[in-house]
C-alpha cells in the first residue's frame, strides 16, 4: 500500500472520532458507558465510509504449482494402418492414460495431425496427407512459452510442408519420435516421380519426365510402361544396380484428340516385392485445341509487366507476348485480350483500332500516364486532373457480380501509387475493388470493368501492382491467391462469351487424395448475385452409373461444394437451380493415387536427427518404456511453483458493507431501546 493511502487513512481515523466524540460526548449527558458504546458504534460506521472513499488497494498473492505439459502428437494419416502399426498406437497412448507416474508429473494432452494439427481423443488413421512439419510448427505456437516435451508418434514419412529435418530450428520443445513402422530395410523398386505439363495441344507431342529408382543390392532390369486405356504408348528397359539406383526417362507422347487424357504409368515389379503400389502411377494432360494470346502493351519497363506475365501464365492455356503500340497495330488479329500499361499519345492509333475492331481491354493507368490524352481519348470515363500523386490501398467489394471473386487479403496489400483525384464514370461499370486512404474508404474505383457494345474493359487506377503479389506470396507462402484473382479477370475479358446466369468453375481432372471444389455462381434477372437461391449439383459416375445429388453451400459470393470423398473414376455432373429451368453441365475425372502407400519402412534417420537436434531422442516402437523412463528422468521437465499477485481495492470487500450496516443497525436499535429517537 502507498504512503499516501496510510496517511489518508490515519486521517479519516482520526476524523471519524472527532465527529464521533462530538455527537455523543461533547455536552451529551448520557451515561458514561453509553457514550463509549455509542461513540464507539458511530466511529465505526464513519471510519468504514471514509475507508470506502479513501478505497486503498491491497496486494494478495496467491502461490500455485505448475506441472510441465506432455504433448503426445499421433499421426493419424493412412499409411499408420497401412504400415499395421494402428494397434501399436493405440496400446502406447493406454500405456501412458494408465501410468501413474507420468500422469503425477506431467499434464498429458493429446493431439492427432495429416493435413493439419488437431486435438482429439480418437484415431482414424484415415488422413490422405501427412504434414509433420506443420504439426510441430503449431504444437511451438501452443505451448510458446512453457515447457511441453512432443512425444512424435509417426513413420516419419512427410508428403506435404516443409521438410522437418531441416526446419527443426523452428522447434522450441524437446521431440521425442516414437518410430511406427518396419526399419527393415526390402528391395523396393518404384516411380519416385513423373513430371507432365497439365495442358497439351491438338496435333503437338508433349513431355514427359518419368524418374524410376530402385533400393537394393543387386542388379535388376525391368520395363516402364505407358498405356492409354488399353493401348501402350510407350515402353523401355531399364537397368538398376545398388549404384546406378535412378534413372530420368524422357519421352514424348501425341496429343491427338481434345479433353482429357489419362495414363498409367508402370514398371515391371520385382520377384517377392513386398510394395507394389508404387511402381504404378496415373496421370492425366488435358488437351486443348489453341493458347489464349494476350498483348502487354507498353512504351518503358517496369517490374509490373513482368508480374503480370508470371501470374497470367501461371495458367498454361494462356501466352503472354509484350509489345510495343506499333507493333501491336500490325498484330491485332493475333491476340485475344490487350493490355494497355500507362498509355500515351502513342497509343492512339492502337486505341483506336481496337475500338473499331471491338476488342477487350484492360487499362493500367499509373503516375507514367498522360491522363489528358486518357479524357480525350475515352467517353467512358474522365479522370480529374491535379498533377498530384497519391497512394491507396484496396478495398474488396463483395458486391461485385459480373463473375465469382474472392478477397485474397487486400487489407494487407501495399498501396498501389496512382494521380490523385475523382474518377467520373459515364459508361455503367462495376467496381471489384475501392481506393482507401488509410481509414478512408472512397467511391473511387481503384479496379472495375465495364461492358460497352459486347466489349469488356477494365481498368486499374494504380502503380506497382508487382508489390501485390509478392506480399500475397508472404501471406500465403505461395502466389496461387493472387494468379487466381488475375487469372479470373483475364479469363472474364478474354471471352467474348455473352454473359451466364450460372456459371461454374472446376477443373478438367484432379488427382485423388487432392481438395475437389466445384464452386458456382447464380445471378438474378438483374445480374445481381442471388445468395437466396438453391442450388445442387448432380453426379454420375460414368463407369458404374451410380449417382447422387448434393446441395451446394452458400460461401461469401460464391456456391460450393467439396466432392474430395469421391473415388477414383469419371464423373458427369450438372448444377441446377431450385425453381428455375437453368442448369449447366461438365465433367471430370479423378486419378487414382494413394501417396500415403508409397512407403515401405519408416524414415528413422530422418526421425533420429530430428530428436537429436531438438534436444530430444528418437525411440522405435518396442522401445516405449525407454521412452517413458527418458521423460520421468528428465531434470529438465520438473513442477514449477508460481505466485499470481492481484490488487483488490477495499470497495470489492463485501464485508465493509457488511460492517456498515451493522453498525448503523445496532445504534439504531439502542438510540430508539433508549428513547433517544
Amino acid at each position: 500500500m502507498q504512503i499516501e493511502n496510510i496517511l489518508y487513512i490515519i486521517l479519516a481515523g482520526i476524523v471519524a472520532l472527532l465527529l464521533a466524540l462530538f455527537q455523543y460526548v461533547y455536552k451529551s449527558k448520557m451515561p458514561f458507558n453509553r457514550k463509549i458504546l455509542f461513540t464507539f458504534l458511530r466511529f465505526i460506521t464513519l471510519f468504514s465510509i471514509l475507508l470506502l472513499l479513501i478505497n486503498p488497494k491491497f496486494n494478495q498473492e496467491t502461490l500455485y504449482n505448475e506441472k510441465p505439459n506432455l504433448v503426445i502428437a499421433v499421426d493419424n494419416s493412412s499409411s499408420i494402418s497401412h504400415l499395421n502399426q494402428n494397434t501399436l498406437v493405440t496400446s502406447f497412448l493406454k500405456q501412458v492414460t494408465l501410468n501413474q507416474a507420468l500422469n503425477t508429473k506431467f499434464n498429458i494432452e493429446t493431439f492427432s495431425f495429416g493435413n493439419t494439427l488437431r486435438k482429439t481423443d480418437s484415431l482414424s488413421f484415415l488422413d490422405t496427407q501427412t504434414n509433420i512439419d506443420g504439426a510441430l510448427s503449431n504444437l511451438t505456437s501452443i505451448y510458446k512459452d512453457q515447457i511441453a516435451p512432443v512425444v512424435l508418434l509417426t513413420d516419419g514419412n512427410q508428403t506435404y510442408g516443409s521438410d522437418y529435418e531441416f526446419n527443426t530450428s523452428n522447434y522450441k520443445h524437446p521431440v521425442y519420435p516414437l518410430v511406427l513402422g518396419d526399419t527393415t530395410q526390402y528391395s523396393d523398386l518404384k516411380i519416385q516421380q513423373l513430371n507432365v505439363n497439365k495442358y497439351a495441344y491438338l496435333k503437338n507431342k508433349f513431355p514427359v519426365e518419368a524418374i524410376v529408382s530402385y533400393n537394393g543390392n543387386t542388379p535388376i532390369s525391368t520395363k516402364l510402361t505407358v498405356k492409354n486405356g488399353k493401348t501402350t504408348v510407350f515402353s523401355k528397359n531399364v537397368q538398376l544396380s545398388k549404384n546406378n539406383n535412378s534413372k530420368i526417362i524422357n519421352f514424348t507422347l501425341p496429343a491427338n484428340t481434345v479433353g482429357v487424357a489419362s495414363y498409367r504409368a508402370r514398371v515391371t515389379k520385382l520377384k517377392n516385392e513386398k510394395n507394389t503400389a508404387n511402381n504404378t502411377k496415373v496421370f492425366a494432360v488435358e488437351v486443348i485445341s489453341q493458347k489464349t494470346k494476350i498483348a502487354v502493351v507498353s512504351t518503358f519497363s517496369h517490374p509490373d509487366l513482368g508480374a503480370l506475365k508470371n501470374s497470367i501464365e501461371s495458367n498454361e492455356q494462356r501466352e503472354v507476348v509484350f509489345l510495343k503500340p506499333k507493333e501491336a497495330v500490325l498484330k491485332l488479329k493475333e491476340f485475344q485480350l490487350f493490355i494497355i500499361y500507362q498509355p500515351n499519345k502513342s497509343f492512339k492509333p492502337l486505341l483506336d483500332l481496337l475500338k473499331q475492331e471491338n476488342k477487350n481491354t484492360f487499362t493500367v493507368i499509373g503516375p507514367k500516364t498522360d491522363l489528358n490524352f486518357v479524357n480525350t481519348n475515352t467517353k467512358d470515363y474522365q479522370h480529374e486532373i491535379t498533377r498530384q500523386f497519391e497512394a491507396y490501398q484496396a478495398q474488396f467489394n463483395s458486391n461485385y457480380t459480373p463473375f465469382s471473386l474472392e478477397d485474397i487479403a487486400f487489407e494487407t496489400f501495399p498501396p498501389l501509387e496512382s494521380h490523385f483525384g475523382s474518377v467520373n464514370f459515364t459508361a455503367p461499370y462495376q467496381t471489384i475493388l475501392n481506393k482507401k486512404v488509410g481509414a478512408v474508404i472512397t467511391d473511387t474505383p481503384l479496379l472495375t470493368t465495364y461492358e460497352i457494345n459486347n466489349r469488356k474493359l477494365a481498368v486499374l487506377f494504380g502503380e506497382n501492382i508487382w508489390k501485390w503479389r509478392l506480399q500475397s506470396h508472404i501471406n500465403s507462402k505461395s502466389f496461387e491467391a493472387f494468379d487466381d484473382f488475375t487469372g479470373k479477370i483475364i479469363q472474364y475479358l478474354a471471352s467474348n462469351e455473352k454473359r451466364n446466369r450460372l456459371s461454374i468453375e472446376h477443373e478438367s481432372f484432379y488427382n485423388q487424395n487432392s481438395n475437389i471444389v466445384i464452386k458456382a455462381s447464380y445471378f438474378d434477372k438483374n445480374y445481381e448475385f442471388d445468395k437466396r437461391s438453391s442450388l445442387n449439383i448432380t453426379i454420375i459416375d460414368a463407369i458404374n452409373k451410380s449417382k447422387k445429388v448434393i446441395p451446394l453451400i452458400l460461401n461469401s459470393n460464391t456456391f460450393q461444394v467439396d466432392l474430395s470423398d469421391l473415388k477414383p473414376s469419371k464423373y458427369r455432373f450438372t448444377v441446377n437451380v431450385d425453381g428455375e429451368n437453368i442448369s449447366k453441365s461438365g465433367r471430370f475425372e479423378i486419378l487414382e493415387y494413394h501417396v500415403e502407400q508409397q512407403f515401405l519402412n519408416a524414415n528413422v534417420a530422418k526421425l533420429t536427427a530430428l530428436g537429436n537436434q531438438t534436444k530430444g531422442h528418437a525411440f522405435l516402437a518396442d522401445k516405449s518404456e525407454a521412452l517413458i523412463d527418458a521423460l520421468l528422468n528428465d531434470n529438465r521437465f520438473v513442477t514449477k511453483q508460481k505466485s499470481n499477485k492481484n490488487s483488490l481495492p477495499l470497495v470489492d470487500w463485501k464485508y465493509l458493507l457488511g460492517l456498515i450496516a451493522l453498525s448503523l443497525a445496532i445504534e439504531w436499535f439502542l438510540r430508539k431501546y433508549n428513547g433517544l429517537i
